[in-house]
Order: structure tokens, then sequence, then C-alpha cells
């Protein structure tokens, strides 16, 4: 028996309900997929076409500080924007590629370019001159030592066993 995802006229308000509910979600899942096809740095899902990009990252935590490294390949150092503001940590940039190609009965150039911005959001209020950077092969790695109070006031839970 199939599922109507329109209200019928003999259908209960409960039935119109749960029809809508049911098509709400599944209009939330074509989005949801649809968001995860923006194109990213290691995907041109839709060549040549200009836009936002987003750099992955890989954040990590120790007792004293956040690590923070994002992937940014093709990108310079000179285009690349880090800043911070109260507690977020904002990436800013821009990447750009060019390829010409001259043969003898044709001339090609290609060009792409994109933007990207990602703000990384913690737990406490960060220094400038606690954030240390490396940029090398596209790859930049950020260092953010937690304030001294932050980490007077981690604790550690001792974790039990259930006795079974």
């Amino acid at each position: 028996m199939t599922r109507a995802f329109l209200p019928s006229i003999f259908a209960s308000d409960k039935d119109v309900t749960s029809s809508f509910q049911s098509l709400q979600k599944e209009i939330d899942r074509v989005f949801d997929e649809f968001k995860g096809m923006a194109p990213r740095f290691d995907t041109e899902i839709f060549p040549g076409i200009k836009g936002q990009i987003t750099p992955k990252l890989d954040m990590s935590e120790t007792d004293d500080s956040v690590e923070i490294t994002a992937e940014l390949p093709g990108v310079k150092e000179e285009d690349v924007d880090l800043s911070v503001s109260s507690n977020y940590l904002t990436l800013k940039g821009e990447k750009s590629a060019s390829k010409e190609e001259k043969k003898k009965d044709y001339h090609l150039v290609e060009r792409s370019y994109g933007s990207f911005s990602r703000v990384v959001p913690l737990s406490f209020e960060i220094n400038p001159d606690d954030v240390k950077t490396d940029f090398s092969d596209g790859i930049l790695k950020i260092t953010i030592k937690k304030p001294a109070e932050v980490i007077a006031k981690t604790q550690k839970i001792k974790i039990g066993k259930s006795g079974k």
C-alpha cells in the first residue's frame, strides 16, 4: 500500500500532521545531501564555478592547548588571514589557480578561484600572544595555549565499572 504525502479529505488531523512531518523530513534530508556537495579543496564537483570553498580542519586538545590543522592545498601563505576575537578564531583566505596551454592550433586558458572562511568557537577567550602557527606545504598548524584559569578549572572524573 502506498502512502500519500498530501492530505486527503477523508484523513484525520493526526494523519495530515504525520504526512506533513514525513514530507518535511524528506525535504530536510534532500537539502542536507545537497549541502554535502559544496565544492571543497579536494573535490571539484562544480568545476569552473567561483564561490565559497571549505578547507578541512582537524582539531585536537591536550591538557594545556588546542591544536587545529587546516588543509589549504594550493593556497599561498600571504593569501591566508588568521584573526581572533574573544573566543573565536577566524581563518579566511583565497585560493586561485591558473593554467595556460598554447599549442599550434589552439590556446587554452583555465582559471579557478574562490574564497574561504571558517570560524572556530572555543570555550575560552583567546589571547593572540598564545597562538602559534606553522604553514608548510599547504598545511596550516595552529596551536592555541589555554589560559591558566581554564587549565586550573579542568578536573578529571574517574570512570568506574558497572559491577558485572
